[in-house]
């Protein structure tokens, strides 16, 4: 568990680091995450290259969702301390994010759908 922990972190650090370097508008722990999800289909169960450390981050990584909803503590919290600046913009946070939420419910499905597609004509 903390090897998978130790890789998890370190690609969060390499996408902070490449964020910065090349002034990108992505934050890094998203870079982070792309990186995380490139080593996770490089060790596809078909190619078994590092087998032992996919599982172990796919346990680890399921183990820090039990506690993801702890960090939208600190967002809500600075809502509520802004919600004076929000008042004013009100109508425009309420459009983005109702047309957020419409495009990821759409994006997921359409990557549902590929997906799907894709193993059942293996």
């Amino acid at each position: 568990m903390l090897k998978a922990a130790f890789l998890i972190l370190f690609l969060q650090l390499i996408g902070e680091f490449i964020q910065k370097y090349f002034e990108i508008n992505i934050p890094g722990p998203v870079i982070g995450l792309v990186l995380l999800l490139g080593f996770l289909f490089l060790n596809s169960p078909k190619r078994n290259y590092f087998k032992n450390l996919r599982q172990q981050v796919i346990q680890t990584s399921e183990s820090l969702l039990g506690y993801l909803s702890l960090l939208f503590v600190p967002i809500g919290v600075g809502v509520v301390m802004h919600l004076k600046l929000l008042e004013g913009q009100l109508l425009g946070v309420i459009a983005v994010i109702i047309f957020g939420t419409f495009a990821t419910m759409l994006f997921t499905a359409v990557l549902f759908h590929l997906f799907n597609r894709k193993d059942t004509d293996e």
